[in-house]
């Protein structure tokens, strides 16, 4: 059966076993003559799954019981205007600090509901880096949102800022790659289709103090306490996209949790970037080395000629997704969690038989 060696930025690769698990039980799910897609989502069935998911993700990232792990919809761009809405209470500022196109869309959807303010900014330089200290000291701030991952320009955060304030971070496209402390955070979201599953759910993780504090004058489909009191079943869920999402933690598991996953990542991205370091500029890094992004890995070649013939010839060996951002140019693969290390070998012996060639 023919696979592509699939480098797309989102949605992404799934775990090969995930999509053939998926498949075999896709028809009759569990001896219930259903499939996933067809029951109902206050049903037993859906309701293990539902609850399974949950313990998973919380066992995979440590999730302490002081957050709520809620299941929710409309990706993480549906996050940036909930964010304030619930958050940006009056006479307070929201502080963002700019590391991409995501964060300026988070910056945009706050400032249509209130005050926000740019705590820290690497867009003079084209996001190549993430910023190396915060310039300013918050004050009367209702939080301070950072970008994690970067997936435009292949930059991420090696470690966390320390702020004075609450701290919350769309991880969409980093989310579950690494170990991270989740209690240094009042509230992180992540649209599932990078590292998660497939598209439709996304997963927010919030402290339930934090909660606590939201504005209560929003709708009540706007409001993170409505999903809270729910389970994350005040609506339909996208039950699909949560079972999907199950099967990819069972799998994390399977293969040793975060820390095996971090492990492999952290070898996928190495062999990419040892190609840009050993290429005597041929190939050109987006993100300055102290940023590099594990996930999305960034790269130029000398001419646009040339660009285009490498992403013909990675093509005809079965490559997908590498083109990059239409904003950025260049190249990017895309690594998540999903893509296995013997398509990033496959990626690095086509770079270096590239460059030997031209």
């Amino acid at each position: 059966m023919f696979r592509s060696i699939n480098f797309n930025a989102g949605p992404a690769a799934l775990p090969q076993e995930v999509i053939l698990k998926a498949q075999e039980e896709l028809f009759d799910y569990h001896g219930t003559g259903m499939s996933i897609m067809e029951m109902s989502h206050r049903s037993k069935e859906f309701h293990a799954v539902h609850v399974h998911a949950q313990s998973m993700l919380r066992e995979i990232m440590d999730i302490p019981d002081t957050h709520e792990v809620l299941f929710m919809q409309g990706g993480a761009s549906h996050q940036f205007a909930m964010v304030p809405m619930n958050f940006l209470h009056p006479g307070q500022t929201a502080h963002y600090i700019l590391t991409g196109t995501w964060a300026e869309k988070a910056l945009q959807e706050a400032a249509s509901l209130g005050s926000v303010d740019v705590l820290a900014s690497t867009k003079e330089t084209g996001y190549r880096s993430v910023p190396a200290e915060l310039s300013k000291k918050p004050l009367h701030s209702a939080y301070t949102h950072i970008t994690s991952n970067n997936t435009i320009y292949g930059t991420q955060w090696q470690s966390f800022p320390e702020v004075e304030d609450r701290l919350i971070a769309d991880m969409s496209s980093d989310i579950m790659s690494r170990k991270i402390d989740v209690s240094k955070f009042s509230l992180i979201y992540a649209g599932a289709q990078k590292n998660l599953g497939p598209s439709g759910v996304t997963v927010v993780i919030a402290d339930k103090d934090f909660l606590g504090t939201a504005q209560r004058e929003q709708p009540k489909i706007l409001q993170y306490k409505t999903f809270s009191d729910s389970n994350s079943l005040y609506n339909t869920p996208p039950t699909f996209s949560i079972y999907m999402l199950a099967l990819v933690l069972e799998w994390t598991l399977e293969r040793g949790g975060i820390h095996a996953i971090e492990k492999a990542n952290n070898e996928k991205a190495q062999l990419l970037y040892h190609e840009i370091d050993s290429s005597e500029g041929f190939y050109e890094g987006h993100a300055e080395k102290g940023s590099r992004s594990q996930m999305n890995v960034t790269f130029r070649l000398p001419s646009e000629d040339l660009t285009a013939e490498f992403l013909k010839g990675a093509a005809a060996e079965g490559m997908v997704g590498l083109p990059g951002h239409r904003s950025v140019g260049g190249c990017r693969a895309s690594i998540y969690n999903a893509v296995p290390i013997t398509h990033c070998e496959a990626l690095a012996e086509y770079m270096e038989k590239f460059r030997k060639k031209n």
